[in-house]
């Protein structure tokens, strides 16, 4: 059975959620601000090598019990929704790139919002308008956004069981007649800007206050 950690994982879970909901984005910090504040509600608290451990270990708990204080707002259930990809860069120089573990993963892909290229991965985010993150998939830098889209509602049908007649509101990059009619037999409708060259697209006068 081995030994019993000093920091359970219900408390683990508990610390993970407090550092994140006061914001502190260094482990180092928020154990030295929990060392200091909260002493007396936790018995046992670990250093940062070791917090960092558990909390890796302990990374599919504390999805699930993300998504379940999500499903337990009002958020949660909005019938609009944003979907969106950004650069995550993971290395600038050759040698970097070289050396690096994330080398045959991370990939070298254009950041039109930045006009540049980039070596590292995208993100992929399907929120609320009030920014809560309802999917996410971390991708090579050269995915197709429509594609990683229609993998993220196939792998988690129900955010579209729970979520009937859903609007998604994209970018110019998330096209294609296919590409709709996929969304569309899973009565998800798209809102985008049209392209050059297209006439105007239903829904187009929401997006001049955005």
């Amino acid at each position: 059975m081995g030994i019993a950690p000093q920091l359970g994982d219900a408390e683990l879970v508990t610390l993970a959620m407090m550092q994140a909901m006061l914001g502190f984005t260094s482990e180092a910090r928020w154990l030295r601000y929990a060392y200091v504040h909260l002493r007396h509600l936790f018995p046992y608290l670990p250093q940062q090598p070791g917090y960092n451990k558990r909390l890796r270990k302990a990374a599919e708990l504390i999805r699930h019990v993300t998504r379940t204080l999500a499903r337990d707002t009002t958020l949660w259930s909005d019938d609009v929704g944003i979907v969106d990809s950004t650069p995550v860069e993971c290395g600038r120089s050759r040698e970097t790139v070289k050396r690096s573990d994330l080398a045959g993963w991370a990939q070298y892909g254009y950041c039109a919002s930045h006009t540049r290229y980039f070596w590292g991965l995208r993100l992929h985010l399907v929120c609320t308008l009030h920014g809560l993150p309802i999917a996410f998939a971390l991708t090579g830098a050269k995915a197709d956004e429509r594609e990683t889209l229609l993998d993220l509602l196939a792998a988690e049908p129900q955010l579209t069981a729970e979520r009937p007649g859903q609007t998604l509101i994209s970018d110019k990059n998330y096209f294609g007649r296919e590409f709709e009619q996929q969304l569309a037999e899973l009565d998800i409708r798209l809102l985008r800007p049209a392209r050059k060259g297209e006439v105007e697209r239903p829904g187009s006068q929401l997006f001049k206050p955005l």
